[in-house]
C-alpha cells in the first residue's frame, strides 16, 4: 500500500537539504508548502497590541516572520518510508527533539499519476 509522508518543520533553512535527501533515497517527488501553526499564530496575536478584529488573520500571517515548511511525498513501499525518515533525521536530527517539527505517515488507498523515479 502506498504511503503519504508528511514533515512539518520550522527549520526552513534545512528544508531544501531534506528534499534533496528524500530524492537521494528514491522518492518520486516532493511538495513544499509554506505554512503557519496555530500555536504560533496565537502567540503572535497576543504580542500585538491591536484591538480584536483590527487585523485579519492574513495580515498577522504576512507580518509573522516565523513560518514552517510542510513537505510531503507519496511512496510505494514501506521500506522507502523508513529510508525517508532516516534521511530526514540525517539532516535535521532527531525529529522528536523540541522545535524540530512533526513527521507522520498515512496509508493511501489509491494513487493516480505517481511517476516513479527511473531505476
Amino acid at each position: 500500500m502506498a504511503k503519504l509522508v508528511f514533515l512539518i518543520t520550522p527549520l526552513i533553512e534545512e528544508a531544501q537539504r531534506v528534499g534533496d535527501a528524500w530524492d537521494d533515497v528514491g522518492v518520486s517527488g516532493v511538495t513544499y508548502i509554506q505554512s503557519h501553526g496555530f500555536f504560533t499564530l496565537k502567540e503572535t496575536r497576543h504580542k500585538l497590541s491591536v484591538l480584536p478584529g483590527m487585523m485579519s488573520l492574513m495580515e498577522i500571517l504576512r507580518n509573522n516572520q516565523q513560518n514552517n515548511v510542510t513537505m510531503f511525498t507519496v511512496v510505494q513501499d514501506h521500506d522507502l518510508v523508513d529510508r525517508v525518515i532516516e534521511a530526514t533525521e540525517s539532516v535535521i536530527g532527531d525529529i522528536a527533539r523540541p522545535d524540530n517539527g512533526i513527521m507522520f505517515v498515512i496509508d493511501v488507498d489509491r494513487v493516480l499519476g505517481l511517476r516513479l523515479p527511473d531505476s
